[in-house]
């Protein structure tokens, strides 16, 4: 029963530290591996087992993670050793793209093995509690028979066994991430610029961001009808109109403009194209540049 329970965490970096204790405060047999030796002492201490090699640290468990500093690592680390991850299953929770997710996976059914690839959607202090969630794609029954282990890194959702939908959804929800972010960066350095306390105006900026970004849903319902004239109460010809004032107040003020400016010239093409009536959602439709959105 322990053999099966058994995981290997391969890289120590900041995250990979914080799957392998979240593997450990589960009871579970962990080996842990890490190019540069010495980051493993306080996993040991806490009942690790360190591997000299990676074929060691493979060949310690059915369930390989892998969290490595990127594409290329994966497979300088793994190459070397895929006779030994025949028959296993190996999950990859490095950063990268879709492309490469599916490339993985292609070249993990070409070795004998079961890949999943993952996207963390948490920084490392949260990972193993409520708040972390990280997603999955490849073979599902690979994913069934781990799924009880990987449930200790948060919730587990899986989305699909197209290799690269992890990495999809990841970057989707990265990206929204950052476009919120960027908004509120903009918003801080305006009000400094007039001497506010960051302090004093973030209470209103939260307030303000969860009065507007409780619309996904909605969005989203939208984007599949692709009808964006539906109950619209600010239409984007009425958005673009008003949009340069932003950038106007940006200059006055003394700060760049450069985190809102690329929205506004899809604004104004979006209302030269005919569509000034619906809503600013439509502008979706200006971000292909492939003609197939399915």
């Amino acid at each position: 029963m322990a053999e099966d329970k058994a995981v290997t965490v391969l890289g120590l970096g900041a995250m990979g530290s914080a799957l392998a204790g979240a593997f450990l405060a589960t009871g579970r047999p962990v080996t842990v591996w890490n190019r540069t030796p010495g980051k493993a002492g306080d996993l040991v201490a806490g009942g690790a087992t360190e591997a000299a090699t990676v074929g060691e640290a493979v060949g310690a468990s059915g369930l390989v993670v892998a969290c490595l500093w990127d594409h290329r690592s994966v497979h300088q680390t793994l190459d070397p050793v895929t006779g030994a991850l025949a028959g296993r299953v190996v999950v990859n929770l490095t950063n990268g793209t879709p492309g490469q997710g599916r490339e993985l996976g292609e070249w993990a059914g070409e070795h004998g093995f079961a890949l999943l690839d993952g996207g963390i959607m948490a920084v490392p202090p949260m990972i193993g509690g409520p708040g972390a969630f990280v997603l999955y794609s490849g073979p599902e029954e690979a994913f069934e028979d781990h799924r009880e282990t990987l449930d200790a890194l948060g919730e587990s959702r899986y989305v699909g066994t197209d290799h690269g939908l992890a990495a999809l959804y990841d970057i989707a929800l990265l990206s929204a991430m950052y476009g919120a972010s960027m908004g509120e960066l903009h918003a801080f350095a305006m009000v400094r610029s007039a001497g506010v306390e960051a302090v004093e105006f973030a209470p209103l900026l939260r307030r303000w961001m969860a009065a507007v970004g409780g619309f996904q849903e909605r969005t989203a319902e939208l984007v599949d009808a692709r009808d964006y004239a539906r109950d619209v109460v600010s239409n984007v010809g009425m958005q673009a109109a008003a949009y340069h004032n932003l950038i106007d107040a940006a200059h006055e003020q003394g700060v760049s403009p450069e985190l809102l400016a690329p929205l506004y010239p899809l604004m104004l093409r979006r209302t030269a194209e005919g569509h000034g009536h619906e809503d600013n959602v439509g502008l979706i439709e200006l971000l292909f540049t492939r003609r197939s959105t399915t």
